[in-house]
């Protein structure tokens, strides 16, 4: 027997996945974007007059964003002037054909259209990016550059917001990332929907409580052109076993997207006051905003321009190290000319806590020798990265022993003098005599050689 619709007792056609009512189609299409007005209304996410730029990627959500966005603006008077705008990662078999689609897009709701290419931002396509780093972390540097782009665009189209096609299951699958990941910043905000306020351009996402699978019905029962084909290199991503993970709780609770949502909203509530929380700055270099004094983007692409594409891959304080940006050991520091006066020692350093002396007289090492592969080294990949972004060390003494080398000297003292600076419990050699501890500062000269460890740890070599 057929079953008939919940609402106007005609024939029902499908049903919602997110309710599990049985419709028709004429009242699921009023249904569907009476659910998205109210989205847009009750967030307050726009106001009259205002330009907003819709990130079109060819893709179901975004075909369909776009045509609810043009038919809501003129159904109830928005007063929105609407952009589309199209990011080209430069991906041969798939971007190039979703942008035919986009253009189809243009021509049909006649709204102007707006390309920006990673080639021309960045000088890297995805494919030479792929071909750099492989398939494993590809998405990072696609994603974060894709933001960033956006906004470029957006600020060239000189809009006032952008709104994405970001779903209830995207918005879901990231507090699964964000939990799993214990990213708290993070975590407060992928809930919410209005993000980037502290930046440029705000975005919107108008669907962040529409399910996937009624976006993908509404576009099959309304016949949009749209692009399903999936990137060609997304199925390594992280993401995608979080989207695994989330179908399955659909399949067994159809409410459990929304669930997640909303516990993610009230997790992101309940956060102590007193966690500290990542602060809001600007770019050094290119004024994009960033928690750090280089953006994402820009340790990315100074990782691919050195013939380094795993640089800004990982720790964050490991790129910040390579880069030479800040002393992430948070070690103290003395000159010479906090030392006793006549010390004329170079650097004098143990493990993490470094002593360097200023004094003209001293020849500091700036040379930097990394350990191959060949000698057993296993970080010698981060040392060889130092030294091509020019990283500067002169440290010597490693485990602990109170060993220092002077430039002046061609002798190595091996006890602390009595003179010394106290680190940590470490000794730190002034290098002045002593009569207790033959002191080398006095006789000729020596070569100090440098190797760097991950840790900023170094080996002595002594070549007299």
């Amino acid at each position: 027997m057929p079953i008939s619709c919940g609402l106007c007792e005609k024939r029902a056609m499908l049903k919602r996945p997110k309710t599990g009512g049985a419709l028709c189609k004429e009242c699921f299409f009023k249904v569907f974007e009476e659910e998205v007005h109210q989205t847009i209304t009750s967030a307050s996410l726009f106001k009259r007059g205002e330009t907003v730029a819709i990130a079109a990627s060819g893709g179901k959500d975004s075909t369909v964003l776009a045509h609810l966005m043009k038919l809501l603006n003129e159904r109830h008077d928005y007063g929105l002037k609407l952009f589309l705008l199209s990011v080209d990662e430069g991906i041969t078999g798939y971007r190039d054909d979703s942008l035919e689609t986009v253009k189809r897009n243009q021509q049909q709701y006649e709204l102007p259209l707006k390309v920006v290419s990673y080639k021309e931002l960045y000088g890297w396509t995805m494919d030479e990016i792929v071909r750099q780093i492989g398939l494993k972390n590809n998405c990072t540097f696609c994603g974060v550059f894709r933001r960033q782009a956006l906004d470029r665009g957006a600020m060239m189209l000189r809009v006032d917001k952008i709104v994405t096609g970001h779903n209830a299951d995207d918005v879901a699958e990231t507090v699964i990332m964000n939990v799993l990941r214990g990213d708290i910043a993070r975590l407060q905000r992928c809930t919410a929907i209005v993000t980037g306020t502290e930046g440029a351009i705000p975005r919107c996402k108008p669907f962040k409580y529409t399910y996937e699978k009624e976006i993908v019905m509404y576009a099959y029962f309304k016949k949009l052109d749209y692009f399903s084909t999936e990137c060609i290199y997304s199925p390594n991503a992280y993401r995608g076993h979080a989207r695994t993970y989330l179908k399955d709780l659909e399949s067994i609770r159809s409410t459990s997207i929304i669930d997640i949502i909303h516990s993610g909203e009230c997790m992101s509530v309940s956060v102590k006051k007193d966690v500290k929380m990542p602060t809001q700055g600007t770019c050094a270099r290119c004024g994009y905003i960033s928690s750090n004094e280089l953006c994402k983007a820009c340790v990315l692409l100074e990782g691919l321009n050195k013939g380094l594409p795993k640089l800004g891959i990982g720790k964050p304080h490991k790129a910040r190290m390579a880069l030479g940006l800040a002393n992430t050991t948070n070690t103290s520091t003395t000159s010479g000319s906090q030392r006793k006066e006549g010390c004329r020692s170079c650097s004098c350093r143990s493990r993490q806590n470094a002593v360097v002396n200023d004094s003209p007289e001293c020849k500091k090492d700036n040379g930097l020798s990394s350990l191959s592969k060949e000698d057993g080294d296993p970080t010698s990949t981060d040392s060889s990265m130092k030294k091509e972004l020019g990283s500067k060390s002169s440290t010597v003494g490693v485990g602990g022993d109170s060993v220092a080398a002077c430039s002046l000297n061609g002798e190595v003292q091996k006890e602390p003098c009595a003179d010394t600076v106290g680190l940590k419990g470490q000794s730190v050699l002034c290098g002045k005599n002593d009569e207790n501890t033959p002191c080398a500062c006095k006789k000729g000269k020596g070569k100090v050689v440098t190797r760097t460890t991950v840790d900023s740890r170094a080996m002595l070599d002594l070549d007299f």
